[in-house]
């Protein structure tokens, strides 16, 4: 690791990651006019942004930056390609692991693991259908669409935001924090599927502003002081049910998602490695059952 790296690494630990991440939040949900605008085009070309996927591809059609970085794609866009008995991508983005769990343990990167319980808020009794199971960690950079979307047909069980820091999530970060997306802030989502239980986890990171869901709006900030969960019934007036390639939630500034299924579930398909491309609606794999 360069010494420029080791400085983007260790600068992390002493920054104010929440202070600045709150900050950065309240000037992307502001309307700043020019500033704004001229925000929102050096965005575009400096991350290389395919503005002709979006609805509204004129960037000052957007008020706000939050406005321009959650834009909706055209449904042409996004098509959902994966079948009844195949997992779908959840996310644009890139594979950041996936494979087996070990037990209680799941891969971050080279070196590098963390507790399947402590990602899911610390109760041994959520992380219990997925020991031993899959998972799949999938990074969303800055040029990527960033609403999250079902892999599954899937009704809400559980819902449990984890307080945490807030340190970057980009690879390099990954390969040098140990137990990083189990100590950042989170919001933790248990759905039931036809073919069995999954999670869906949504990781806070620098300078994301807000992790929000369609049911529940904005979930943080502001950021509390414990672990709290909210639990939703399995059908009726507050059931909340979603059908493969709805949207379930989204990111205000990028991050990334973890995805956790039981034994037997799921197989992922061939050739998805670390730093593959992942396309929302597109086939990740297998349902097993």
């Amino acid at each position: 690791m360069s010494k420029l790296d080791q400085f983007k690494v260790k600068a992390q630990y002493v920054l104010p990651k929440h202070g600045i991440s709150r900050a950065m939040g309240a000037f992307a949900s502001a309307r700043c006019g020019f500033l704004t605008q001229a925000f929102i085009r050096w965005f575009i070309k400096q991350y290389n942004v395919d503005m002709t996927q979006a609805v509204h591809e004129d960037p000052r059609h957007y008020h706000t930056f939050n406005e321009f970085f959650t834009r909706a794609y055209k449904p042409e866009a996004r098509p959902l390609l994966a079948d009844h008995k195949e997992l779908a991508h959840a996310v644009d983005g890139a594979i950041s692991q996936l494979g087996p769990i070990h037990g209680d343990t799941i891969v971050q990167a080279k070196n590098h693991d963390y507790s399947l319980t402590t990602l899911l808020g610390g109760k041994e009794e959520d992380a219990a259908p997925y020991l031993d199971g899959q998972f799949a960690t999938v990074y969303l950079a800055p040029k990527d669409y960033h609403r999250i979307h079902m892999p599954l047909d899937g009704v809400l069980r559980k819902m449990t935001y984890v307080p945490g820091d807030l340190f970057s999530v980009n690879p390099l970060t990954a390969e040098n924090v140990p137990g990083l997306f189990a100590r950042n802030e989170r919001v933790v989502c248990h759905f039931d599927s036809p073919h069995g239980p999954f999670t869906l986890t949504l990781i806070g990171a620098t300078i994301v502003a807000s992790i929000e869901t369609v049911w529940a709006g904005t979930v943080t900030p502001p950021a509390g002081p414990r672990i709290h969960s909210w639990d939703y019934p399995a059908e009726g007036f507050n059931a909340v049910e979603l059908k493969k390639g709805e949207e379930m939630g989204r990111f205000k500034l990028g991050s990334t998602i973890v995805l956790t299924f039981p034994k037997g579930m799921v197989e992922f398909a061939d050739g998805l490695e670390p730093l593959t491309p992942t396309k929302m609606g597109t086939v990740m794999g297998e349902i097993l059952d």
